[in-house]
């Protein structure tokens, strides 16, 4: 079922939405196509749109605050196994054909202090990051239904793309005037753009992309949010919610438990997407935050491979009435290779069951991926 933007922004505010929202955020692993093919999915299955997901439009606000301008990837080097490229960041990146989606870098470009100023420049602010065109469509797409979606580089990750995780995680400690000078440079960026094109178009929801823990934790702790990443949070919030924003929502996998509270002080209110397999658990963390976090994902991608019975456990323990308000019911990542289509195909019929949902009826194609 295709939501609007008011139908998405009442649920995850924890409003009186009409329905809970089961959908897909991610869609499947690279290599799951095939497997499924060979057990008789239709096309629309291997597209998703055969199990009617739900989802909301959306459309980007029209201002970069990332990396700009950035080139093209240039490929260096190709084989039968793996693809060599240069990218945005002047990167050597590796990318492993048929087990992979992201690229491995292979080397970063700042390695000492003084090679950041080579690469600042296209992070500090220029007036073509605001496209006037694009902000239009954003106007008039959101008239339509869809979410405006405003992205801010993470703090944490853009320390980590610019210098690997090892020295980002160090440099905190050896580095500090490095650490505030790139996160002055994103706020002075961020900010800048966020109040031009808030002057134009309300922006429903405020993303940042982190991806800063495992399952042992976040690899960085509640200090370094609150001391580093939180004046440059806090600008960002403080701009878009005095103009109408609701929503900011943080990507990251892993056990962010030790920040969540860091987190929420900075603004955010949203998290995706509360993997169980590094100790998340999506009932637990609505019994301790309440209405303050709404939720998207959670459900164990782990469990579909496994039997219908601890399918059902899973389902009837997340799905749990107390559950349906502020929360998106999703798997907590990508569909993992070794997931029978049968399982999957069970996941979404009790699923639906359980939330009260009508059942498919082949007529319904619905799906638009919702890690946003």
């Amino acid at each position: 079922m295709k939501w609007t933007r008011a139908q998405y922004v009442e649920l995850m505010t924890f409003g009186e939405a009409e329905r809970p929202m089961f959908s897909e955020l991610f869609g499947p692993l690279v290599g799951l196509a095939e497997e499924w093919r060979a057990q008789g999915a239709t096309e629309d299955e291997i597209d998703m749109v055969g199990f009617d997901w739900d989802y909301v439009p959306y459309v980007e606000c029209g201002g970069v605050c990332g990396p700009f301008p950035v080139p093209e990837p240039t490929v260096i080097e190709e084989t039968d196994q793996y693809v060599l490229t240069r990218d945005h960041l002047g990167r050597t990146c590796k990318l492993c054909k048929g087990t992979a989606t992201i690229a491995l870098p292979l080397d970063f470009p700042v390695k000492r202090p003084d090679d950041w100023p080579a690469v600042k420049p296209c992070f500090t602010y220029r007036d073509d990051r605001i496209d006037g065109a694009a902000i239009d469509r954003a106007v008039a797409l959101q008239k339509q239904g869809h979410v405006v979606r405003a992205e801010i580089p993470g703090g944490w990750d853009i320390a980590r793309e610019l210098m690997g995780e090892e020295q980002a995680c160090l440099g905190y400690y050896t580095q500090p005037d490095l650490m505030t000078d790139v996160l002055q440079t994103l706020t002075e960026t961020s900010v800048r753009v966020l109040e031009q094109v808030t002057e134009r178009v309300v922006i429903d929801q405020l993303f940042v992309h982190e991806d800063m823990a495992g399952k042992s934790g976040p690899l960085i702790g509640p200090a370094h949010v609150r001391q580093f990443l939180a004046p440059y949070y806090r600008a960002c919030w403080e701009v878009v919610s005095d103009r109408g924003t609701r929503l900011f929502n943080l990507d990251s996998d892993g056990n962010l438990t030790p920040v969540i509270d860091a987190f929420l002080e900075c603004g955010v209110n949203v998290m995706h997407p509360f993997e169980p397999a590094a100790g998340m658990d999506v009932v637990d963390v609505r019994a301790r935050y309440g209405d303050r976090l709404a939720i998207l994902g959670g459900i164990d991608k782990h469990v579909l491979r496994r039997s219908r019975a601890e399918i059902d456990r899973e389902l009837e323990y997340k799905m749990q009435p107390t559950m349906r308000r502020g929360t998106v019911f999703s798997l907590d990542h990508r569909i993992p290779n070794g997931t029978p289509l049968e399982n999957y195909r069970y996941y979404v019929r009790r699923g639906r069951e359980i939330l009260g949902l009508p059942p498919l009826d082949g007529h319904g194609r619905g799906w638009g991926r919702m890690a946003f």
